[in-house]
């Protein structure tokens, strides 16, 4: 079986793996603390409607000491889009003056904010293949929204898509590949967990957790891996589905 590999690189100061192409997606939460470096990393920066109100008001207070306004024309998104329900006029009207495209599909009430940017991103992107999309605000508020956003790594299975908050880093380990997570214990972990969200696992296998599994069943109302540790600096996962992966993210 093909080998995937996951690495957190680009919550490192220094320069990440150079093969990845990484877009940003912010979605309506707090911005977790390291937004300006993953801003920075980008190719590619998108808001989902009442994103765009989090880099507002959010991004200038990274930079206590530094003029709001100096720091608002800094962290200009390439793009706003989504229902277009949640973004103040005010802030609307700054991107707008700044020449930032505006897309409002308010008529699609089929797919979700995060659905429609990643599609945008993909749309934009020629080489899919080196593509890494990092989604900050995905997690925190409300429950639905969150379990939405999870969706998404279903619906997008054949994309290297991470969610992040202050807290955690979760992503989607596609049944069709074994995987080997490289894990950076300065900043990752120890805690984590293997969830099989999209179905029933009749047989998962890890190495380099405290709670290894082997060949074990996984499902909601039985077994599933969440307050595991991680051990090792990787971690590896084979399973007969798909599966999300988290693991907490120090302060």
């Amino acid at each position: 079986m093909e080998v995937m590999t996951h690495s957190s690189t680009f919550l490192l100061p220094n320069e990440p793996d150079e093969m990845l192409n990484y877009a940003l997606v912010v979605l309506n939460q707090p911005l977790p603390r390291f937004a300006p470096l993953l801003w920075n990393r980008a190719k590619i920066r998108v808001c989902a409607d009442g994103g765009a109100n989090r880099v507002f008001d959010n991004m200038p207070q990274f930079f206590p000491d530094q003029n709001p306004s100096e720091v608002r024309l800094r962290y200009v998104p390439n793009v706003i889009k989504g229902d277009m329900d949640s973004i103040r006029d005010e802030v609307k009207d700054f991107y707008l003056n700044l020449g930032v495209k505006i897309v409002d599909e308010s008529h699609d009430q089929d797919t979700t904010d995060l659905h429609k940017c990643i599609d945008y991103v993909s749309d934009s992107t020629d080489d899919k293949s080196k593509l890494c999309i990092l989604v900050i605000g995905a997690l925190g508020g409300r429950f639905d929204h969150e379990i939405g956003n999870i969706n998404v790594l279903y619906y997008f299975s054949k994309m290297k898509i991470i969610l992040l908050s202050d807290d955690s880093l979760i992503h989607l380990l596609p049944k069709n590949y074994s995987h080997e997570i490289q894990i950076e214990p300065s900043f990752l972990g120890p805690h984590c967990g293997l969830i099989p969200i999209g179905g029933t696992s009749n047989k998962t296998s890890t190495t380099g957790l405290k709670w290894n599994l082997n060949e074990t069943a996984m499902s909601f109302g039985g077994l599933i891996s969440t307050s595991n540790i991680a051990e090792e600096e990787k971690i590896t996962v084979c399973s007969d589905v798909d599966l999300i992966w988290t693991i907490s993210i120090k302060k």
